[in-house]
């Protein structure tokens, strides 16, 4: 995007949502694809959801790669149990620049979780997605009351960002 790499202009607008969030706010990172080439089971809790965890996250967005595949709905699915979801309120923040290509259907899951959940919520940013692809992804959100929030470029990226932060109660993490 605009002569960038996703990667690169991610891992700064997260750094800088992350400086803005207090430390008494709980949060973790859940990531997919990132070990693994083509691999849908390369899913990995990087950071536990904790207070005092932003600089962890910040460091370990620093020092991941992307290596192909899209396995969000189980990484969602599995950050929603990480949360313990169906014991306690619990909010998911999906940063994604791609489709589920996993043969999972992130709409049904959203369903699923809003059925089963105390009061579960994802928020959706879809960064760098066409119209099409983010229609695939913002079920997701729709289906448990969150929002789908579009991203263009670094400057929108932050945005959504904040958006979804704000939106969010303070025992929320992100995927």
């Amino acid at each position: 995007i605009d002569g960038r790499a996703k990667l690169e202009i991610a891992r700064e607008a997260l750094a800088a949502v992350l400086s803005g969030i207090p430390a008494e706010t709980e949060l973790g990172l859940m990531a997919y694809g990132h070990r693994e080439k083509g691999s849908c089971e390369d899913i990995e809790l990087v950071v536990p959801p904790a207070q005092g965890t932003a600089g962890a996250i910040t460091d370990a967005a620093n020092a991941m790669k992307f290596l192909g595949k899209t396995p969000l709905t189980e990484a969602v699915r599995r950050a929603a149990g990480e949360l313990k979801s169906t014991e306690a309120k619990a909010t998911v923040i999906l940063i994604t620049d791609g489709i589920e290509t996993c043969e999972a259907d992130p709409c049904a899951l959203g369903a699923e979780l809003e059925a089963s959940g105390v009061d579960f919520t994802a928020h959706v940013v879809g960064f760098g997605l066409t119209a099409e692809e983010g229609a695939t992804v913002a079920c997701l959100a729709e289906n448990t009351g969150g929002q789908y929030i579009e991203a263009k470029d670094a400057g929108s990226l932050v945005e959504a960002l904040k958006t979804a932060v704000n939106v969010t109660d303070p025992n929320s993490w992100g995927v």
